[in-house]
């Protein structure tokens, strides 16, 4: 087990976002986490990546729990990796200096390593033509490929992807896809917010769809699109497929 989620709740104000969710996260899973805007998903992938500190729970990383005070943020965030909705590249930067920066100040590998790591993962990802091109002069596809990029290039464990096709043009989903289903078969553990039931329902090992804050139900592809136990499970799918 990677990552084990304990009693994690989170709150703004008087509204609670998550409420007492356990949750585990085994090497090789590819994890698609579904359910309506506002229930909760993207803060429980912030919560993971310690962009957000939840108001109570445990979150364990190999055993430690990376709530305690004196955890390196920095130094987890690269094991368990983020793909961002809106990519967060570095506009200032060129697609290959975005791919090396965090390998040198976090990881403090020389800047010949980190250009190496870079463009073996930029290959990876087709995007070799454009290492001296500038985010602004990418298609969205394109940014979320050298999102997946950079993030590779610090070795995760883990990889969180909050939603990375939502801001995407519709001919530009396809690409991103592609990548995220070459890296499912590579072995990558991969936890997904999405509102792609096709990757959910072909890619993932597992499917959570959580609602109101709360993981409602989980299973296999296979039990959750095809024999949905919730009525409120089956409300959600009967949206996007006649279950």
């Amino acid at each position: 087990m990677i990552i084990d989620i304990k009693h994690l709740s989170k709150s703004f104000g008087n509204h609670e976002v998550l409420k007492d969710i356990d949750f585990a996260v085994h090497t090789g899973d590819v994890i698609s986490v579904i359910g309506a805007s506002g229930s909760g998903k993207s803060t429980l992938l912030r919560c993971l990546n310690l962009l957000e500190m939840p108001t109570s729970g445990e979150i364990y990383y190999r055993q430690e729990n990376i709530l305690s005070r004196g955890v390196n943020a920095p130094k987890y965030r690269a094991k368990v990796g983020m793909v961002f909705q809106n990519f967060n590249l570095f506009n200032n930067m060129t697609v290959l200096q975005n791919c090396i920066v965090g390998q040198t100040d976090v990881l403090k590998r020389s800047k010949a390593e980190a250009a190496e790591t870079a463009m073996f993962y930029l290959e990876k990802v087709g995007m070799t033509p454009y290492i001296n091109a500038r985010p602004r002069q990418l298609s969205g596809g394109q940014k979320q490929r050298v999102a997946i990029a950079r993030a590779l290039s610090m070795n995760p464990e883990v990889l969180l992807f909050d939603e990375p096709t939502s801001a995407l043009d519709p001919e530009m989903v396809g690409e991103v896809l592609a990548v995220m289903k070459q890296l499912a078969t590579e072995g990558m553990t991969m936890l997904v917010v999405t509102h792609e039931m096709s990757f959910a329902r072909e890619v993932s090992n597992r499917v959570v769809y959580m609602n109101e804050g709360v993981i409602c139900e989980q299973g296999t592809p296979e039990e959750i699109f095809g024999n949905p136990q919730k009525q409120e499970t089956k409300d959600f799918l009967s949206r996007f497929i006649n279950t």
